[in-house]
């Protein structure tokens, strides 16, 4: 029997912050924002709950440069990409995890407005 190893996740949501850059040697860029997921649920009551669950979204390259361009703070967005989790030890010498998705695609789900600078 093929064993299957998949990671792919699919968010829609609308994002916490401006999309922060950060670039690299030869021009490489990093965008990363949070992402705000709403769900809801009904209880055995009735009363349906809302509620909101922040996931952290990084990207790089090409994928980055266009979130830069055309994402910013409450835009609805739809994102593709995977988990992936990093550990470090933080300056008091404890273990600390991080998990973030890593977006391979984005779509804006609303309409976009190129931002045009004024001279």
């Amino acid at each position: 029997m093929k064993e299957y190893q998949k990671n792919q996740v699919q968010l829609v949501g609308h994002l916490g912050n401006d999309v922060q850059i950060m670039e690299f040697g030869k021009g490489n860029k990093k965008a990363s924002f949070s992402l705000a997921v709403n769900s809801s649920y009904t209880m055995s009551s009735g009363e349906t709950k809302k509620e909101t669950s922040w996931f952290t979204i990084v990207a790089w390259g090409k994928t980055a440069e266009s979130m830069e361009e055309m994402l910013k703070k409450g835009s609805e967005v739809g994102i593709e990409g995977k988990i992936v989790n990093r550990k470090y030890v933080d300056k008091s010498g404890n273990n600390r995890y991080i998990f973030e998705i890593v977006a391979t695609q984005f779509n804006l789900l609303e309409k976009f407005e190129k931002q045009v600078a004024e001279a």
